[in-house]
């Protein structure tokens, strides 16, 4: 059963410090129907200095050097330290130096406040100077542009330790620390500066900007890392993630959970036991820095669980996101057109208009050549673009980045074979080449004379080592991934605070991008209508654990792609109304934003009124829509499936979508679990547009309803 968990303080030094600075103790309220009140503060006493927000606090003491001295869940009340390590490490010309951080602690399981005045400073490390305490900045220039479920960037409290070099080859050398800490979510991130002041070059091999020795896991005698339970209570997520997974933890680069040699009295006989984390790219920097340069790491964002229930944390992932980058909460009605005919394209522009839709994609396959920075093609373009825009429409269009072979002079170099090939994707170009920079140019270029508002980039780059000696981007091998994602996330950056939408295959969210695919197999949409109905359900529910309905989109072929003939496709649409009205409720009553990709949105006025209808209907519940999907039941072609909206905030507490695959109606009692409503007694439900029924929750926060959902078919529930 979900509990609202009351949150509570431990009185000692520490944590007495927490409270103090608190204006009155943190109410005792579940930060996820009601996150108001939990509010970022810094608090100083003596040589101790406490982050807390009412949902973590991370100690620190700032003698004999910065150490973090107590990292805690003040909801579940998990301590997640059990040792003092360094605040960073960085690799400088082959040598290892660390950050902060004290030695001397007798006992690796476990930290006692009562150690820490026994312990003392590294005479190589980097020692604190100084401390500044302000105001989070915003990452990104991001402005919202149309509708968006969260205009607002994130809050919270900053604080940034300064470094000096104490080794006398590292003198002039300055390193910053950030901690930032968000209100109303467990959320703090991390990220360094280093300031080269030497007045000479170093090589940056690596940076390792966070490391966190936790408790274990689990109690293994024998056992490696990689066969062991990594610590549960911590979520990391940074802004260096690729490899077109479409999934956060598959494309993580950085979280790294090792053993832990110092931990000499742990269970497992090997000390093999995963309890030491360290965030840096798989990769290493491996940039050379001039005198007066100034290097910037990864981000790290750490995210506090408070269980081990799959959907909790899966909304916490989802307020990760919706809070770092509200960007992704935009999320605009569009379709894939697959012409670039000025008239095809001004016909569907005025579809758009007449049915609600709010922009238009022009897809691969189109004929759109962005690359092409010609008068005549940018004056074609532009002119299209201001047409959209004086129907209130939005235009956009396609460019393929991998994929596709560029020249030997221009191409990834393979460092096992001094040649192209054999990178992720066999060929590709490197982004670092003269043809790459070119490439980003052009599309700067491109973007901004025609006025362009959506930007599909397909195959960004997948991080791709590139041994090329030439290529302006980068010097060599070293340092040839860093160069590249600095390459990639710019025109991200770029695109961003210039409200251009961007759909792209890879996680950079964090860095600019608004949407990324559900996840899918391409050759599904050959398969019949029926086929394609089901596994699209079960696309949208395995899809939405760790996004939100705004972070995906789906694929309808209104047109064959990839074969399947009419049996596949919905063209002519007219012929098929039923079953586009079931993808676009499905999609729609999901949240989630499909490419509906074709040459038209309706062909008779039949299809022109179910577009309007469905589109209507979507406007109408729009904001429930977009909050966040409680599972309830996954497709499997048997029986019924179904997802759940739910928010607190919202005059509408839920929004219930339900399924029948079948061919004859069924009548079921479904469970909807409405904790996250923020309901506690009673709800009323009406279907569709009905009247409303008052149901009495039971005591896991349940309304039980008896609904019958007709064959193959749908309904909908509305709870208030």
């Amino acid at each position: 059963m979900k509990m609202i968990r009351k949150i509570t303080l431990v009185a000692c030094s520490l944590y007495a410090t927490v409270a103090a600075a608190q204006t009155k103790a943190p109410p005792a309220k579940d930060w996820l129907i009601d996150h108001s009140g939990y509010r970022a503060v810094i608090a100083e006493k003596g040589n101790e200095i406490v982050l807390s927000n009412g949902l973590l606090s991370r100690s620190f003491r700032i003698s004999p050097n910065v150490i973090c001295a107590d990292y805690r869940n003040l909801v579940s009340g998990e301590q997640l330290l059990r040792a003092v390590k360094p605040e960073a490490r960085l690799v400088i010309n082959g040598h290892d130096y660390m950050i902060g951080g004290a030695y001397g602690q007798p006992q690796n399981a476990y930290l006692l406040p009562v150690w820490l005045d026994k312990l003392t400073a590294g005479k190589s490390d980097f020692m604190y100077t100084s401390h500044q305490v302000t105001t989070i900045q915003p990452y990104l220039k991001w402005q919202p542009h149309g509708w968006c479920a969260n205009p607002n960037q994130p809050t919270g409290k900053a604080i940034i330790f300064t470094y000096k070099a104490q080794a006398p080859e590292l003198q002039g050398i300055a390193v910053k620390v950030h901690y930032e800490l968000f209100d109303g979510i467990p959320l703090l991130a991390k990220w360094l500066e280093v300031i080269n002041h030497s007045g000479q070059s170093i090589k940056l091999n690596q940076v390792v900007n966070e490391i966190l020795a936790t408790p274990e896991e689990e109690s293994a005698v024998v056992g490696s890392v990689k066969h062991m339970a990594t610590p549960h209570g911590i979520y990391i997520e940074s802004n260096y993630a690729f490899n077109n997974a479409m999934k956060a933890n598959l494309s993580d680069q950085t979280t790294h959970w090792k053993a832990d040699s110092t931990y000499t009295s742990q269970v497992n006989y090997d000390l093999q036991t995963p309890c030491l984390l360290e965030v840096h790219p798989i990769v290493p920097v491996g940039i050379s820095m001039a005198a007066g340069e100034q290097y910037e790491s990864i981000r790290t964002y750490e995210l506090l669980f408070d269980g081990y229930d799959r959907e909790r944390n899966g909304l916490a992932q989802r307020r990760m996101y919706r809070t770092l980058a509200p960007w992704t909460t935009e999320n605009p009605i569009f379709m894939h057109l697959v012409s670039t005919d000025p008239v095809k394209v001004k016909n569907i522009i005025d579809q758009c208009a007449a049915t609600g839709y709010e922009g238009v994609i022009l897809s691969f396959g189109s004929g759109l050549n962005m690359e092409d920075t010609s008068a005549a093609n940018i004056g074609k373009y532009k002119a299209l673009a201001d047409y959209a825009h004086s129907k209130n429409i939005l235009l956009g269009g396609y460019s393929l980045f991998s994929s596709r072979r560029i020249s030997d002079e221009d191409d990834v170099i393979n460092p096992a074979t001094g040649k192209p090939g054999g990178a992720f994707f066999g060929n590709a170009p490197c982004l670092g080449s003269k043809w790459g920079l070119g490439y980003l140019e052009k599309i700067r270029h491109f973007i901004t004379t025609t006025g362009f508002d959506i930007f599909e980039n397909d195959g960004p780059y997948p991080g791709d080592v590139c041994a090329s000696v030439t290529h302006p981007g980068h010097t060599g091998l070293d340092d040839s991934q860093w160069k590249q994602m600095e390459l990639q996330k710019g025109l991200y950056h770029f695109l961003n605070e210039k409200g251009v939408y961007i759909n792209a295959p890879d996680w950079y969210f964090m860095d600019g991008t608004n949407k990324i695919a559900l996840g899918y197999r391409e050759v599904n949409f050959s398969l019949p209508r029926a086929e394609q109905l089901i596994l699209n359900r079960q696309n949208i529910f395995d899809g939405t654990w760790e996004k939100t309905p705004a972070m995906s989109w789906g694929f309808v072929p209104l047109s064959e792609y990839q074969g399947g003939g009419a049996a596949a496709t919905l063209e002519p649409l007219k012929d098929h109304l039923d079953t586009y009205e079931q993808l676009m409720m499905q999609y729609y009553g999901a949240g989630v934003q499909a490419c509906y990709r074709g040459p038209r949105l309706y062909d008779a006025v039949s299809t022109q009124q179910l577009v309007q209808r469905v589109v209507s209907w979507y406007k109408k519940y729009r904001d429930i829509l977009n909050t966040d999907i409680i599972h309830l039941r996954r497709p499997d072609g048997r029986d019924w499936d179904g997802i759940m909206h739910v928010s607190a905030q919202l005059p509408q507490k839920a929004m219930v979508m339900l399924y029948n695959p079948t061919q004859q109606p069924v009548t079921r009692e479904v469970a909807l679990p409405l904790y996250y409503s923020g309901l506690t007694r009673t709800v009323r439900i009406r279907e569709k547009e009905g009247a409303a029924k008052t149901y009495t929750l039971d005591r896991a926060y349940t309304a039980h309803v008896t609904i019958t959902i007709p064959a193959a078919g749908y309904t909908w529930l509305v709870a208030e």
